[in-house]
């Protein structure tokens, strides 16, 4: 049976961990089906036994969220394009600044979607929902210098193409 205090600790977790839950579920899933799956993430939590995940419970979500997110991929058979219609502009944004920071945006999640799956999982788990290695070890069931050599290479990967595509065509076709 549920306690007040459990019940205060869903809610201090769906605050604490919603937001970032949301933009790693839209990674996987797209913005459209990031909502139900941490919806039912959080259902999960409800039903789970606190006294197991205290400790862990940042970890323990993403890995919830994650899982879900593969069953709906399997269900649908189909990725979806994740769209950013955040609104990134701050009020002193002129119009030119505007559209350079959605177009390195743009390049941005282009080489991130490029990336191998678990390079892609570890970089989001990183940097979108700021999880620490451990954490995310525990996420994916992977150690932690694994984590730590992924993410490495992830990160290699992304400057690597970001500075190919930098590099003018001329240079690029001079033999």
């Amino acid at each position: 049976m549920a306690t007040e205090a459990d019940g205060h600790w869903v809610r201090t977790a769906l605050e604490r961990h919603r937001e970032p839950l949301l933009r790693f579920a839209a990674s996987l899933v797209g913005r459209s089906h990031a909502p139900d799956v941490v919806q039912d993430t959080f259902l999960a939590l409800c039903k789970a036994e606190r006294g197991e995940i205290e400790g862990r419970l940042a970890p323990w979500l993403f890995r919830v969220c994650r899982n879900r997110a593969i069953d709906l991929l399997r269900e649908q058979e189909r990725l979806e394009p994740m769209n950013d219609d955040e609104n990134t502009e701050s009020s002193e944004s002129g119009p030119a600044s505007s559209v350079e920071r959605r177009q390195s945006l743009g390049r941005m999640q282009a080489v991130v979607e490029q990336l191998p799956k678990n390079q892609r999982e570890v970089l989001l788990l990183k940097f979108s929902a700021g999880l620490s290695y451990k954490e995310i070890g525990h996420v994916l069931d992977i150690t932690v210098t694994n984590v730590g050599f992924i993410l490495h290479t992830a990160i290699k990967s992304v400057r690597e193409r970001l500075a190919e595509e930098a590099e003018p065509a001329a240079v690029r076709s001079a033999p």
